[in-house]
Formats: C-alpha cells, structure tokens, sequence
C-alpha cells in the first residue's frame, strides 16, 4: 500500500481509540491535517493517490482542482469510502468513487471550468491508514478560462488560506521541477501562514521531465532555498502510466530505480521518494501525538480523579437494597428542607447571579409590588372631590347644611379601604406562585427518582394551597377590621381643627425633598426617531421633584431634566420585534413631555425592572394611569357641577381628613400584610417540610417505588463505571505509546528571506544571489566543477557568474531589495559539491 511507516503507530492509536469508543467517547488527540497545496499540474493529486495508496481521483481534465476534496481516512477492518453527500451508501469500487467526484463536482460548478469554494468531503475506511484528514486543494492559476471570474487567482488563494492556517494543518508545498522554486506560490503561502516553518514540506515533483543535463540537486540537498524541514522529490506517475492503468505499486518500484539509476540522486536515493516523504510524515504525526500526550494524560487524570468517588459508591451499589433505599429517602428529603430554607433565607452557597428568586423575589413583592398595587387602587383628585360633594349633598338631604358631616368622612373612607382588597389578595397570589416555583427548582436534585419527586412536589403543593385559603381569608380579615371603626382618635390623624392647615404642610415637606435621590439606573429611550439615530440607553436620576438623564452614569453631561409636575406613568404593549419591556410617562394636560413627543417611553429588560422603576416613581408622586371606563367617561361628561365656597371649603377639609386617615390604614396594612403571608404561609409551609413531609410520603403508599431510579439514573450509573474503567486502561496506553514511539527533533531554523514576505496579490521580490534558476527543459549547465561560460548561467541559480567579472569579490547572503525592476548583483562562482 506504501503507507507502511504510519502502520507503526496503527495498533497503539487504534487500542486508545477503542478504548473510548467502548463507552462513546471520542478520543480527541487531534491529528493534523495534511494539506497539498500547489499550482496547476504541479502533480498534487499523484502525491494525494500515492499517499492513500490507492487510484481514486479525476483525472485529465482538471475536474478535482475545481473544488476542496476533504478526504478522511478511518482505521476500519475492511476497506470502502462514503461520501457526505451520499450518505449510507458504500463504495467498494474506487474507479466509482473517481465518477462520482466528477459528477458531484460538475454538479455545483457546472462542466466548463467553474470553482466553487464548496468541498467535497469523502471518507475512506481501511485497515491500511490512520484516523487523519487529507485536503486536496485546488490549484492556483492566474488566467481565467471557461466560466472561471476575472477574480480566479485571488479566490483560489483565499479558499487555500481558509485550511491552512489551521495550526493544525501540515503543508505540502508541491512544486514541479521544471518551474521557478523562488517564484513557487506554494512555498509564499505557506510561508504567510507558517513564517518559522515548523510544518511546511517541501515537495519537488515531475524530476524524471527534466532535460538531460540538467538536475535539482543542490535544492533538494537543502542548500539552495533552504526550509527548514527540506524538500523531498518524487517520481509520479505520467499520463500514459494513468491511462494505461499503472497500479501504485509498480509506480513506487519505478520511481524507487530511477532514484537509484540517476547520477544525481543516488547517493540520497533513500532520503527521497513517496515512501519517505510518507515517513517524514509519520514522524510528524508521532511528534504531535507525543507533544499531545502530556496535556492529554493530564486531562485523563482529572477526570479519573473526579470520577472515583461517584465510582466508588457505584461498584457496591444494589438497587434494589431496602435499606440503601429507605437511607437515601432520609437524606433526599432532609437535603430537600435545607434547599428550600436556603432560598426562603438566602444563603451564600448556590446563589444566583440571572435573576431574583426565592426570598429575594418575595422581599421584592413585600415593599415594591404592593405598594405600588396599593396606590394603583386611589381615586383620581377630581373623582374623589366629587364622590366627598355627593356625600356632603346627600346626608343634608333637602337642608342646606351648616357643619361639615362626619358621616361623610366615613362613607369616603370605607369606600377607599373595600378598595385594598384587590391588591391583598393580589399579593398573597404572587407570594403563593413564587413559593411554588421555589419548590420545583428544590426538587430538581430528586430527578433521579421521579416518583419521588413527583410526590414531593404533590405534597408540598397542595398544601401552599390549603394554607392559600387560610392566608386569603386573614387579609380579608384585616380589611374588615379596618372597616369596623373608624378611629378618629389615633394619634398621627389630623383631626377636624387641623384640617385646613393640611395643604400647607404637605407642599412646604415636599419642597424639603425636592434634592432627594430616589433611584438610579440605566434606561433607553424607545421614542427617538430613526432620523435622530433612533432607540439610545442613558443613565436616569429620579429625584422628588425631577426625572433627568445623563450620557453614562459619570453624570457630567446631561441631557434633560423633566420635572415631575402632572406626570402619569402608562403600560405600553411589548413589540415582538423588541425584547425589551416598556411604559411610558406622559402629561395629564396634553402638553408635550420631551421635545416634540407628547410621551416618553422608557425600556427595561426585564418586568420586574418595569415594575420596580414603576414604585420608584410612584415614591415620587408620579401615579399609574386611571383606566376610564365608559360609564364613568359618561358621567364626566354629562354631569359637570359647580361648588360654592361654603361647600368648596367642606370637600377640602373631608379630602385631606381622607388623606390622614388612608395614610394611616395603608400603613398599617403595608405593615401587617408581610407579617400575616410570613406567618401563616412561608414559616408554615418550612415546617411543614421539616416535619411532616417525610411522614406525608411514607404514607403515600409503598416507600420502596417512590425510590426506583428512573432510566436516565440506571444509565449515568453504567456510563460512570465504564467511563472510570476507560480512563484507567488509556492512561496505561498512553504509557505504552510514551515508551513505543521514538521523537524526531525539529530540524533547526534556516534563512527563509528568499520566500520573501507576502503574498497578497503582490509580486514577490526578485530571488536572492544565491536562489537558482528556473528549473526548465531548455538549459544545459556546464560539467559540475567547472564554471560556467560567459553569460551562461551556472546549474539551478542564476547569475552565478559573470562575464565581466568573473573573480568578483563575494557578498553577503541577504535579503534582495524589494525593487522588480532591478536585477540583483551578481555573485561569485559557486563551487559545485564534488
């Protein structure tokens, strides 16, 4: 097959691999990738053939240069190849495999010459090759012909770069004979991309074309155009062997005597041909897997380290073991309290760092949800003067009263406190979701056993709920208590004397806070118009008297500041092109809020980010939107009434005893709603789970079934033990490879300024002195030994002597100057190798 270096490593690799592929594991060692990269015709393809070992690709027309062939090679026991496209369908012939390339390359690049970046990707399964990646590249060409773009070279090149600058990617520059080395653009592209040359090889190919006379001696003996890993030739097969179906093996003996025939070559005919540039390969492949091993074995290490106590507990583990399963109920239970205590109480394990949970979005609910719930409730000033002038009327009845009625007050303050109904059950509802939701991410940890979790989830659910009702009717509870009697006698009510004084005080105490900081944070306005530059996020500062925004959260460039005065805040409707939550803040008397926008919509993240902004401006005396309904919107504008003084002054007084008394009760419940949820819910519910849940389940029925593992349990057991006993025997192969494998030091660093720098669609700079000529079929050197005639160039190097001067001082070996059109001085004669 002439592959028979890499076979060394074939059984230790394969043992390592099987020994991961016995639990479904890969084993990544990363092979690299062997990319053949040359020009047109270079013989790239016969490098690829001989490198495989066998007679599968196009040839004649050109048709496999067209695209990337990815080849794949997998160490099987037989022998066949699949393609990607075809999957499922195996090839045994390879002359089908060659038809099917041609056919699937016409079929997306046409048949008159089109490329396509798109590859080919081919797998050959064989006892005879190692798991690694070949890449057939197209060949760079400079003229377009067909249906090729004016663009072909640069597309080309870019396809090539794509794979090869992989650190993983071995380079075979591939380079004919009879052509320019010091022009080759194989050798530019690998040196863009590998500038040291650790993992570039250079290839000679087409020797036996050569004119007689004429050899490329000095360049494969690494003296002339030096790499740092060197060159090896090789003899391919001509269009007449291929037509005339010449097998590889025969084509390996021919090239092996004409290296051996040749004068040139024959004292390193052993350093040269396709069985040693396939041995040169191989110790690049045993040299990466080598260099791999340390990081490898380490990585083994770990895991077998992290693996042995779950393994451990799993070598001796009965499932069926009665006492293994009334043990692990004890400890599944108890760990299940302490989770749901730790995220009631918080803790500094396990936090989460993505979003409120738990007792912190209870917490959240306490002091932001419900307060803003509770203003939501409050009637509209204008409402509420006109419900207090109703009542006055009515208790008069037909008389013209001269006091202001107490009754009044009463049957306002009763009304606004039936009112807070609706926001207490609310917040026992969010409390009694959240406590639920707690308890699913709690049981998470029993998903090994699904009935169990199941009946936990059960038990502790239907419980919340037992204690809802409870909960529910002790709010209800408080509410009515308020109802009962009014005491007009508490110590921070205002009373009748001091009513009028009310409004005085309440501005001079707002104006005292007005520098007041009330939140901070990042919002984005959603309302600017794409003209302007559309939707823009800015730091906002909310003040008691003021909303403002600044560039960034230094707060040293502003850009407004809108006041407060006759502000509402309003619900907008989520965008499914938006993944932001918005509301907006807009003036109760139509005037415009930001330049010429008559709203201001703000955006967070996230609701809760919505909601608590909300509070934060509700702190600051801007209020939720009334919504109108229409018997209400009726009454508005159908019954418009006027109030005299006497009676202006009796609605006054009764609004602000209102507001001393509602502030009183919203206290009071703001107070007791946490401590009665606290009480007869969330600390009920913690003992419950510490004393009775595990009495709950034993009684459920058979205690042994709520601990059947499920499949997925069964199954993580089995792959821990077969995954710990894998890593044992690889970490013993990886010894065996350590001893088994021999490293090949790196070649040392040589003089690469011939390849010049890039090759970006620039032309190169002209060869050093001491680069050769073209390689071409139409020059004859001079006996070696011996100069060269006037204005003849010497063997494989230009301008190694002159005509003028032949006994021209020598000059250093450097860089040319990167001028095309000068040529570089001559040099001395170059004394031949004997």
């Amino acid at each position: 097959m002439g592959n028979r270096g890499m076979e060394e490593l074939i059984p230790l690799v394969n043992r390592l691999q099987d020994a991961f592929s016995s639990i479904g594991q890969a084993c990544n060692l990363d092979l690299p990738q062997i990319a053949v990269v040359g020009g047109q015709s270079a013989g790239k393809s016969s490098v690829l053939e001989n490198f495989v070992g066998r007679d599968f690709l196009p040839r004649g027309s050109g048709i496999v240069t067209r695209r990337p062939l990815v080849l794949q090679l997998i160490s099987a026991t037989a022998e066949w190849a699949e393609f990607l496209h075809c999957k499922g369908k195996k090839f045994t012939d390879f002359d089908e495999v060659r038809q099917e390339i041609e056919a699937e390359t016409d079929r997306v690049t046409g048949a008159n010459k089109g490329i396509s970046p798109v590859p080919i990707n081919l797998r050959v399964y064989s006892p005879h090759v190692l798991n690694l990646t070949l890449i057939d590249l197209p060949g760079i060409t400079k003229v377009p012909v067909g249906d090729q773009p004016v663009d072909i070279e640069q597309q080309i090149r870019d396809m090539i770069m794509q794979f090869i600058t992989r650190e993983s990617c071995l380079i075979l520059a591939v380079t004919p004979a009879n052509t320019d080395l010091a022009n080759s653009d194989a050798l530019k592209l690998a040196k863009d991309v590998d500038p040291q040359g650790l993992r570039t090889i250079g290839v000679i190919t087409k020797l036996d074309l050569m004119d007689e006379g004429t050899d490329a001696r000095d360049v494969l003996e690494n003296k002339l155009l030096p790499l740092r890993r060197g060159y090896i030739g090789v003899v391919n097969r001509s269009q007449k062997d291929i037509d005339g179906k010449k097998d590889i093996k025969a084509a390996l003996e021919a090239e092996r005597k004409f290296f051996l025939s040749h004068a040139s070559y024959r004292h390193m005919a052993d350093k040269m041909g396709t069985p040693r540039l396939q041995k040169v390969l191989n110790e690049q492949l045993t040299n990466h897997i080598r260099d791999t091993l340390p990081a490898f074995r380490s990585k083994l290490q770990s895991q077998l380290l992290a693996l042995d106590k779950e393994a451990e507990e799993y070598r001796g583990y009965r499932p069926d073991d009665p006492s293994r399963k009334t043990k692990q109920l004890l400890q599944m239970v108890q760990q299940f309290s302490v989770d749901f205590e730790k995220r009631i109480e918080g803790s500094g394990d396990q936090v989460d760092t993505v979003e409120l949970s738990g007792g912190a979005k209870i917490n959240r609910i306490f002091h932001e949800r419900f307060p803003f719930e509770l203003v939501k409730m409050e009637c509209d000033e204008k409402e509420m003067r006109r419900e207090i002038s109703y009542a006055i009327k009515n208790i008069h009845g037909i008389r013209t009263g001269l006091f202001t009625p107490d009754m009044a007050f009463e049957a306002i303050v009763k009304k606004q406190v039936i009112k807070l109904k609706e926001p207490c059950v609310k917040c026992v509802d969010m409390v009694i979701q959240e406590l639920i939701n707690t308890v699913r991410q709690c049981s998470n940890k029993l998903e090994c056993f699904p009935r169990l979790r199941e009946e936990t989830e059960r038990i502790v659910t239907s419980h919340i709920r037992d204690r809802e009702s409870r909960a529910k009717d002790q709010v209800l509870l408080l509410i009515d208590i308020q109802l009962s009697y009014i005491n007009t006698n508490h110590e921070d009510f205002i009373g009748f004397a001091n009513a009028q004084q009310r409004s005085s005080q309440t501005n001079k105490s707002q104006s005292s806070a007005g520098n007041q900081v009330i939140r901070k944070g990042w919002l984005t306005i959603n309302n600017i118009s794409i003209m302007k530059g559309g939707a823009k996020e800015y730091w906002f500062v909310l003040t008691a008297e003021s909303l403002s925004w600044f560039k960034d959260d230094e707060e040293k460039e502003k850009k407004y500041m809108l006041p407060l005065d006759n502000l509402k805040v309003r619900d907008v409707e989520k965008s499914f092109m938006s993944s932001k939550h918005i509301f907006c803040i807009f003036n109760t008397e139509s005037r415009n809020v930001y330049k010429d926008n008559r709203t201001l919509e703000l955006a967070c993240d996230s609701q809760d980010d919505v909601d608590s902004w909300k509070s934060s401006l509700l702190r600051a005396g801007v209020y939720p939107e009334k919504t109108v309904t229409v018997e209400s919107e009726t009454t508005t504008t159908t019954d418009n009434f006027s109030m005299d003084p006497q009676l202006e002054r009796k609605v006054e007084t009764i609004r602000n005893l209102v507001d001393s008394y509602m502030a009183i009760v919203n206290k009071c419940i703001r107070d007791l709603m946490p401590k009665t949820i606290m009480h007869l819910m969330i600390n009920n519910v913690k003992d419950f789970i510490n004393a009775e849940l595990l009495a709950q389940l034993y009684s459920a029925g058979d205690q042994n079934s709520l601990m059947d593992e499920s499949q997925e349990q069964a199954q993580r057991r089995d792959e821990v033990l077969r995954t710990h006993q894998a890593l044992k025997e690889a970490l013993g192969i990886i010894g065996d490879i350590s001893t088994s494998t021999i490293t090949v030091p790196m070649p040392p660093p040589v003089d690469t300024s011939w390849m010049g720098g890039s090759s970006g669609g620039r032309r190169s700079p002209p060869p050093s002195p001491t680069a050769p000529r073209r390689m071409s079929s139409g020059q004859r050197p001079a006996p070696r030994g011996a100069p060269p005639p006037p204005n003849r160039p010497g063997p494989l190097g230009p301008f190694n002597n002159s005509a003028d001067s032949p006994q021209a001082p020598s000059r250093p070996n450097r860089a040319p100057p990167s001028i095309p059109s000068r040529r570089p001085p001559p040099s001395p004669t170059r004394q031949a190798p004997p």
